[in-house]
Formats: structure tokens, sequence, C-alpha cells
């Protein structure tokens, strides 16, 4: 073949393949194969860098854990995306509370998290904090409905667009409308938060314009109840999911609650806490369509003992653990019983009926400060007082076979994670008749407002208007029964009071009396001093809250 015949063959080659479409010619193998998508996520860790002990199914999760696990999943998929929907860290255990949240985070680091919210508990200890948070992480975080963020924080994006085979996934975040309530005022800087429903169908809306295929909110939303015609979960989280359009999931967080369900094609996921269960979440986008033609999640239990835990976590983790051990080892002193942050009504956060952590805790900020009374928030109570009977090797505790059961420094911070500090003041009948009101307010919904008492037993009628609830209370007699004389809950009568400082200022809805209150010590070593000073307790449920019924509205059951 002559040279002149040679480049007329090869013109003629080109100009045939330029009657095929390019972009189909890359894409086809691609478009015509549905690609499969895996989420994996956690719920409310807060920090929970070490495996929990659970009753009858042995230590679960923990950094080290999870990221074992995590990189079997991702090897099975490599196309995966791992996420969690806020309070990551925050009233979390010592090991990562006592380093301001560092651990947390760089656990995280190598867990391979791609994509946070915020929640309630990440503006724990303020603005500049979070920020050295934020600066820390190799993931991104993300929020849509929070106004002035970017006057207080740098790196907050309204939602991240991750790429997987080709297929761009959207990751919208959504903070609790009520989080600047429920920590210290003043902890939001000038953020405000806004409605997630229309803050979330707009960033769901410029992320499509810049090219998103799949659609996820990671909302710090939880289930808080089940609807008793059907059966399935309610809340804040389900109600979301009813308002907002196009996601193809929400994965929930904030209220330990395990929801797998679907609400009008959007599938709904919240795990329970502290890494107790993962959710593996399988999605499968058909680019043809151009849409998730399935989509199913499936809830883990990581099991400490079914793998080889992640030896670089746990490397990173130790000079921590060297610093702490010498402080949060120490043991104060012992429990007859267990003292377990559940309530008398079997509520696993302790929000629903009087507890006996609440006893402790409260008994030791009245004998400490000498008031007539003591009062704490439910929610500012994190974990059992006495040590697991389950021994794990990396907590504060020794091994033991009970009783008694002992009660270490590091199950005291464990307990008080906030450094909230105790504060006395003198309030009158009136005021005090409020606090309770305010304690009680939210039943029968868990709610971590509500109050654990020492001094005084009190009555309310849970069917009642909230505000008018509190019918009468009495004071502890000299063995803590509730025989004593009535507690006069008018502006008549005068009474010294114990607290702490986050209720003082407001939170959780209580009165605001920070202008009149005097400060005493960080809470947590009061209550640290209380129990070394003991040496052993022995603490019952007393009666100290009384639940009764005026209405069709069922007070929560007391457990034996």
């Amino acid at each position: 073949m002559t040279k002149r015949a040679t480049r007329l063959a090869v013109a003629i080659l080109a100009l045939m393949l330029l009657t095929v479409p390019a972009a189909a010619a890359r894409t086809d193998a691609k478009t015509t194969s549905p690609v499969t998508i895996q989420l994996l996520s956690i719920s409310d860790w807060h920090g929970q860098i070490d495996p929990i002990s659970v009753s009858g199914v042995g230590n679960v999760g923990g950094a080290a854990v999870l990221s074992s696990y995590f990189k079997a999943d991702r090897a099975a998929n490599p196309n995966t995306l791992t996420l969690t929907a806020g309070d990551a860290f925050g009233a979390s255990p010592p090991i990562s509370n006592f380093f301001e949240e560092e651990p947390a985070v760089r656990s995280m680091n190598l867990m391979g998290f791609d994509a946070d919210t915020l929640g309630n508990h990440n503006f724990d200890r303020g603005i500049a904090h979070l920020q050295r948070m934020i600066d820390l992480a190799d993931f991104s975080y993300v929020s849509a409905n929070l106004a002035h963020v970017e006057d207080n924080l740098r790196g907050v994006a309204p939602f991240a667009i991750f790429e997987r085979a080709g297929v761009k996934i959207a990751v919208v975040g959504i903070t609790n409308p009520e989080a600047p309530t429920l920590v210290f005022p003043g902890s939001f800087g000038t953020i405000q938060v806004t409605d997630p429903v229309a803050a979330a169908n707009k960033a769901r809306k410029a992320a499509k314009k810049a090219g998103a295929n799949i659609f996820v909110a990671i909302a710090h939303l939880g289930a808080t109840g089940t609807d008793p015609a059907t059966g399935e979960p309610t809340g804040p989280l389900l109600d979301f999911a009813k308002q907002v359009k196009g996601f193809d999931v929400i994965l929930g967080d904030h209220t330990d609650v395990a929801v797998n369900t679907v609400v009008d094609h959007t599938l709904v996921v919240e795990n329970r806490s502290k890494g107790v269960t993962y959710a593996r979440t399988t999605l499968v986008f058909d680019p043809h369509q151009k849409r998730t033609i399935e989509r199913s999640a499936e809830f883990v239990t990581p099991l400490s003992s079914a793998v080889t835990p992640d030896p670089a976590i746990e490397a990173m983790l130790q000079p921590y653990r060297d610093q702490l051990a010498p402080i949060f080892g120490t043991q104060l002193g012992v429990s007859t019983v267990e003292v377990p942050r559940s309530d008398a009504c079997g509520n696993s956060a302790g929000r629903t009926c009087e507890s006996k952590v609440g006893n402790v805790v409260t008994d030791a900020l009245r004998a400490t400060y000498g008031t007539d009374f003591a009062i704490t928030n439910s929610g500012g109570l994190r974990a059992s007082l006495t040590c697991p009977t389950t021994d794990i090797a990396t907590d504060f505790c020794p091994s033991f076979v009970p009783p008694p059961f002992p009660i270490t420094r590091g199950q005291v911070n464990t307990v008080l994670p906030f450094g909230n500090v105790a504060v006395t003041l003198t309030v009158n009948g009136a005021e005090l008749k409020t606090m309770l009101e305010n304690g009680v307010s939210k039943m029968p919904a868990v709610d971590g407002r509500f109050a654990q008492v020492s001094g005084l037993c009190f009555t309310y009628d849970i069917s009642a208007v909230a505000g008018s609830r509190v019918t009468g209370a009495v004071r502890q007699a000299v063995d803590g029964s509730c025989t004593g004389t009535a507690v006069d809950l008018t502006a008549a009568s005068s009474y010294t009071l114990s607290e702490n400082d986050f209720m003082a200022a407001g939170g959780d809805g209580y009165p605001v009396f920070s202008s009149r209150v005097t400060t005493r010590d960080i809470m947590d070593q009061a209550v640290a001093n209380y129990v070394q000073s003991a040496g052993t307790l022995s603490p019952s449920i007393q009666g100290r809250v009384n639940c009764t019924s005026s209405g069709a509205t069922a007070c929560p059951t007391v457990t034996p």
C-alpha cells in the first residue's frame, strides 16, 4: 500500500470513529452497570474510645475495634463513605475529656471518617475549642442550618460532595434546633440554628446543581418514641424525614434509639449510641436511570473479641493512657450495690425516674455545702458511678468480683465529664417549685432536664399541664425516707440550694440564677471527695421523685 493510500485509510477510520459519540464511548461501560455505594455510620459516639461492656454480649465498640471493622467493610466495597451525625465528642470518658477531646478527633482521623455534622455537645467548650477540633479533623464538617456560622467558625459548609466510582454523593449536615439550650449560654457565639427542613431542602438543591447523584442527610435528630398503632418510630428524626424532599438516606443521631425504616422512599437509620452498634447501609445507584434503585441497612455489633484492634489507634492513644493511669486509676471507695446510670424505671440514660447515681451526686452536693436541698439535671450524668463488672483492660477500673463495687477517680469523671462547677444560692419556695416543674415538664418524653434531687421528695401529676404538675414536696427524714415535714412551695419561705452552674445559667430551661450564686468547686471533685470521705456507699431508690396520673398519660413503671 502506498503512503497516500495509507493516509487515506487512516483518515477514513478516523472519520468513522468520529461518528460514535465520544461521551458514550467513554462512559457506556460505567453507566450501564449499577454501582453499589456503602455507608458506614455511628451515632452519638461521645468520644467512646474504649469498648463498652454490654450485658449478655461482652465488650463492644471502641475506636480501635470499630476501625478494624470499617477496614474490613471497605476492603469488601471500596466505594464507601464513613459518616456520623454530631456529638462524636463532648460528654466523653476521661481518655478523651481530660485532653479536651483531642484523642477523639485523632481517633476519628485514623478510623477514616469522611464527614460529620455539629450536635449540641460539639459546642460544650465554646466556639474557640470547636474551631481547634475542626482544624484537627481530616474529615469534613457540614451543617446547613447554622446562620452566621462563617462569622464564628472556619471550615463548616452546608454540604460536601464525595465521588465514588463516578457517582457523586452529597452529604448534607443538620444541627438540632434546640442545641443552644442544651449547652452553656454563649457557647454558640452568634450562630443561630435555623429551620432544619428548609435548610436541608435548600442544600440538596444546591448539591444537585453541583452535580450530585445521591443525597444523604446526616442529622443530629433522633427518634423519641413509638406509634402505638403502627409500631413505627416517632420523634424529630421521623418528622424531619417526612418533610424533606429527595434524600436517599437520612442518618440520625442524638437519642440512643435504633431506627431502620423507610419514610416516603427515604431510608432512615439511627444507631445505638457510643459505638454499641454501627450501620452498614447499601445503596445501589443506576447511572442509566440516574437514581438509586435499591437501599437497605443492617446493624452490626462490633465485638471486641471478633477482630484485632487497629494497632495504629492503640499506639496513638497509649501516651494519653500513660498520663491518666496514675490519676484516674485511684480507687476512692466502694459501693455495696451497683450504681448505674440507668434509673429506677429502666431508662438507660436515667432521664425518666429517680436514679442511684442521681441520688449520690445530689447527696454529695448537699452534704458538701450544707444546703437544705440539691438538684441536678439528669443530662449531666453520663455513666455509671461503679466500675463495670466485666473487665475492660483499657479503662481505669480494676478487675473485681462484686460485691463490693469499686469507685475510681476515673469513674467519677466519666459520670461528670463537663467540668461543671457546683454553686449554692438561696431560693424561695416558689422558685424551687419552678425548678421542680421544669424538671418534669417534658415527661413522659425522655429529656435531660429531668430532675434528680436530695433533701426533699416531690410528687407530680404527669397528666397535668406542664408548669402545673408538682403537687407537693416533703423533706427527707434523717434516714433518707420521705417522711419529713412539708416543703412550702410559695414565696413565703426560703431555702438554701446546691446545683450546677449550667443550670444556674438557664441550661435545660432552668431559671437563670447566675447573678446570685456562690461559686464552689468543680463538681466532679466535690463528688470524688464525698465518695472518698464515705469510704463505703449503699445508695437506694427512696421515692424522691414520685409520679401520679389524673388522666390518660401513664407514669413510667418502676422496675424491681
